[in-house]
């Protein structure tokens, strides 16, 4: 099988909804199709709190066929650090088919978990 190398930047967020108690302390974890064996994980941003920024690069290996067809989908779930147990604040699902033929730089609105669409995630992809 043919396989193309996938390089992503994840740049920040920008307008999360803020923790009213405590700093947020905010860090990403990238998966393709959401699955746990192929996940990478940012470093926790403990300076930005609604707007966290990583610059993080990290590559990928997927296959031809994944740039093909809209179903296999590049997952971005971030996530507040807190003392006893992190919680997902909220994800970006994109395709690597949009990925590979749109812009190389692509916004994504972040879907929460409990109410409608907040903040923004920003990526880059490089052939």
């Amino acid at each position: 099988m043919e396989c193309r190398k996938f390089e992503i930047t994840l740049v920040s967020a920008r307008n999360l909804e803020v923790r009213e108690t405590h700093k947020m302390k905010v860090y990403a974890k990238i998966s393709i199709a959401g699955d746990p064996n192929l996940e990478k994980r940012t470093p926790v941003d403990k300076k930005g709190g609604p707007n966290p920024a990583w610059n993080f690069t990290t590559i990928c290996i997927i296959g031809k066929q994944a740039v093909e067809h809209d179903g296999v989908m590049l997952v971005i779930k971030l996530y507040c650090s807190r003392t006893f147990g992190d919680q997902c604040i909220g994800e970006v699902c994109v395709s690597f088919k949009e990925l590979f033929t749109r812009e190389r730089t692509l916004w994504g609105r972040l879907r929460t978990p409990f109410s409608s669409p907040k903040g923004v995630g920003v990526g880059k992809t490089v052939n």
